[in-house]
């Protein structure tokens, strides 16, 4: 690794974000504005119901809640300082932020994809399993996974993090995103990062790759459970009880793996830009939609806590 001549290349980067008119900066500012405060509303009252309906005192929901902490998380690190930039036109930010939004964008993401597995494993004990799933799936059992799940988010996270701040920057420092993204920010190192990509590749494996087989075998053994299921009514009962869990796979995961395992000759700034567009803004927003639509308990939760506050006035 050489230093730079300056002495110094970690003083601020650019985020290019979007070049549009001052219109359209305008607009996109209004459209992502709203999908984000949905997105927040949506996760807040998913964490509200589950904390104060005791019916859904539930390891699923227990899972659900923090999943929909993961999103809060990584929506959260980035589409402020993306409002900024749009109303603004200040496209600059601190080194030190770049990796704090770095740091905090990845924690999210690993601990969305650690809870869709454990959400999985939930589901695949609940239709497999019935008759052993309170045995198996205890309180301090899946708080216990709940917590390995940050834990090692957390030190994913860090150990990223720490990494990339220690490449040089001395030519470029303007990020081709609308974020501090883990890609773009190395993109414009002028260090020696060819055994860097190689260990993203091996991490991006060892946790999306992993974690998303394991859900997929999850899913064999619960389709085929209920593929033996005799009863058609009984059968729709237990697919409906994980397909809400089963979309917001879909929704996750279709864009990761396109955007992470493209060709180099693929890639282009605008469509990186437009799929990170839609797993860090539109699917956190989706996510509470599509637990509340589909889910009875959700709508009962809601109607409870609605007549209940009916009763006191």
């Amino acid at each position: 690794m050489n230093d730079c001549p300056n002495g110094s290349s970690k003083q601020e980067f650019t985020i290019v974000a979007f070049s549009m008119s001052s219109l359209g900066q305008l607009e996109l500012s209004l459209g992502i504005l709203i999908i984000y405060l949905v997105s927040i509303l949506g996760n807040l009252t998913i964490v509200f119901l589950v904390s104060f309906v005791p019916t859904l005192h539930t390891p699923m929901y227990f899972f659900l809640v923090n999943l929909a902490v993961a999103d809060i998380t990584s929506t959260s690190t980035c589409v402020p300082k993306l409002l900024f930039i749009t109303l603004t036109q200040d496209h600059r930010i601190y080194f030190s932020c770049c990796m704090m939004q770095l740091y905090f964008f990845i924690l999210g993401a690993d601990g969305e994809v650690f809870m869709l597995t454990s959400m999985a494993y939930d589901r695949y004990l609940a239709i497999c399993k019935p008759l052993q799933y309170y045995t198996i799936m205890r309180r301090n059992v899946y708080i216990a996974m709940a917590a390995s799940c940050w834990l090692l988010s957390a030190f994913n996270s860090l150990l990223h993090t720490i990494l990339t701040s220690l490449l040089q920057f001395c030519h470029s420092h303007e990020i081709n995103n609308f974020f501090c993204d883990l890609n773009s920010v190395i993109a414009i190192s002028t260090s020696n990062t060819e055994s860097r990509k190689i260990f993203i590749f091996f991490i991006v494996c060892a946790i999306f790759l992993v974690q998303f087989i394991l859900t997929v075998i999850s899913y064999v053994f619960i389709f085929s459970a209920i593929l033996i299921i005799r009863s058609s009514t009984g059968r729709m009962k237990a697919f409906s009880s994980c397909t809400s869990h089963l979309i917001t796979v879909i929704l996750y995961y279709v864009p990761v793996f396109y955007l992470y395992m493209k060709t180099e000759s693929e890639k282009s700034k605008e469509q990186d830009t437009l799929l990170s567009m839609i797993y860090l803004v539109l699917v956190p927003m989706l996510n509470p939609l599509v637990y509340s639509l589909r889910n009875k308990d959700v709508w009962g939760a809601i109607v409870m806590l609605t007549n209940n506050k009916m009763l006191k006035l």
